[in-house]
């Protein structure tokens, strides 16, 4: 098994109306060769000088029939650098990738404060979010939503494959 990190590297916002999802990220498995899980998923609020309490809340979703496209790519990094180059891809928007079809199928929903950290790990191999490697790609895609206007936040994920 291999292990990839996945970090945009760049801050995301929320949407301009509140309770409005977007779809900000997505890993798509690749058409051959080996499946895809998301085994880990760091997120940090960082609101700055707020005067509410909000909160944004993630939802992984699994399209079942495309993939989602669109974004700037991101390259997997391997954790171990003798390894093969990662099979699957990814993308983020600031704003909103274009999302896939067949679905969506809603496998995880987080949290985290509007200034602050939150995240999941699979408990155990048997909880990694799978993605499988077929000759379409599907993909798992990255909502995100809050009951506050225009949040920024990072995140960052680890894969298996």
């Amino acid at each position: 098994m291999f292990v990839y990190g996945i970090v945009p590297g760049a801050l995301q916002t929320t949407n301009a109306t509140p309770n409005t999802e977007n779809d900000c990220f997505f890993i798509a498995a690749g058409t051959v060769g080996r499946s895809t899980g998301l085994q880990q998923l760091s997120i940090h609020g960082k609101g700055a000088g707020l005067t509410a309490v909000s909160g944004i809340t993630f939802r992984v979703k699994k399209w079942t029939t495309t993939a989602s496209s669109g974004g700037t790519a991101i390259t997997p990094s391997p954790r171990d650098a003798t390894v093969q180059a990662s099979k699957c891809t990814a993308s983020y928007a600031v704003a909103t990738v274009t999302s896939g079809t067949g679905g969506p199928t809603l496998l995880l929903s987080i949290g985290c404060g509007a200034s602050g950290p939150g995240g999941w790990v699979a408990p155990n191999i048997d909880s990694v979010l799978l993605l499988e490697s077929q000759a379409t790609p599907r993909s798992l895609d990255i909502f995100n939503a809050s009951g506050t206007a225009s949040l920024n936040f990072e995140l960052a994920c680890e894969v298996v494959e």
